[in-house]
């Protein structure tokens, strides 16, 4: 089946508003929603929203991280999803990043490759209805059993960067979540991940035709993640090291501004996709032909005036007949 998925709440749409629009995706060709929690949304709620507007698309989150929740929870608002959409929920689960856990959570960020193996061999057993009695390496669960285990257990998949993680993921896991990467980056990651093991990417689309705007907006987001370590780590693996050490170096000494002009053109293009919806459409393809399983596309907000989000949706369906953005809501 092939597989055009949506990252949601669409920015700037009040999360009730998106009922109509979730209800008309099926018919639009859509066949994932998937979510992401950083300081928005949760990942579960919008999910259990659409699990009743739309009842044949896939759930998925892409990520909820392994540290911000106990184990025990985790696993139950997983069962929750599981089941609300029998068969339709994946579980994507990370390590998330220092700022998230630490700063926002008050949580250690101690051991990340090791919490998410705990975890994921946690919730396996829990998602099988088993009393889970078991000293981990990074933490501890006495005599938990989910009371309402899922009768059709979620896929869980791994937010995977680099060969460390997307080789646990093909392992132990049902597949991986990547993320900011280029279409030609595909290959790389997927020789890690090895066939047959599902591939999620989360793909940043700027619906623009206007090239220094999408390139403008393109380079604050650039800077503003790929300086966090694990981004930094998998653009040195891929090998845009030299391409971001200007960038780089000036967000360390704190100017936030010339960290993003930093940013060469070539890696916003590589990285965000824009232009025509046509043309967007045809660099998503360009993911999938690479080696990946199921494009998530995440819209990226281009300011005032910027065009309507929903219709931005329809423009991108797999088949959509939109040849230019909508005008502004």
């Amino acid at each position: 089946m092939r597989r055009w998925g949506l990252t949601v709440p669409l920015p700037g749409v009040p999360l009730a508003a998106h009922r109509d629009l979730v209800r008309a995706l099926p018919d639009l060709g859509w066949t994932d929603l998937w979510t992401a929690e950083t300081a928005g949304a949760d990942a579960f709620t919008p999910l259990a929203l659409a699990a009743e507007w739309a009842p044949d698309l896939r759930l998925g989150t892409a990520i909820a991280p392994v540290q911000t929740r106990g184990p025990g929870l985790l696993a139950m608002s997983a069962a929750t999803l599981a089941e609300l959409a029998p068969g339709r929920f994946a579980l994507g689960i990370g390590a998330s990043s220092p700022v998230i856990v630490e700063q926002w959570n008050a949580v250690p960020f101690d051991r990340p490759y090791a919490r998410v193996r705990d975890t994921l061999r946690f919730l396996r057993r829990a998602f099988a209805g088993e009393k889970v009695d078991e000293r981990y390496e990074t933490f501890a669960v006495r005599r938990f059993r989910l009371e309402r285990p899922p009768a059709r257990p979620p896929r869980v998949l791994l937010a995977a960067l680099r060969p460390g993680m997307l080789r646990l993921a093909a392992r132990e896991a049902d597949g991986a979540i990547t993320n900011w990467l280029g279409a030609a980056d595909v290959p790389k990651v997927r020789a890690e991940l090895g066939a047959g093991v599902e591939l999620v990417a989360r793909i940043f689309v700027c619906p623009t035709e206007d090239v220094e705007l999408a390139r403008k907006v393109g380079r604050s987001l650039v800077a503003a993640y790929l300086t966090v370590p694990a981004y930094a780590a998998f653009h040195e693996w891929l090998g845009r090291g030299p391409a971001l050490r200007a960038m780089r170096e000036a967000w360390a000494a704190g100017d936030r501004r010339a960290a993003a002009a930093a940013v060469p053109d070539e890696v916003v293009d590589d990285l965000v996709v824009h232009g025509s919806p046509d043309r967007c459409r045809d660099r998503v393809r360009e993911y999938v032909a690479a080696g990946v399983d199921t494009p998530v596309i995440m819209l990226v907000p281009t300011g005032p005036g910027q065009v309507d989000q929903v219709g931005a949706v329809h423009a991108l369906s797999p088949d959509g007949a939109a040849t230019r953005w909508p005008s502004p809501a």
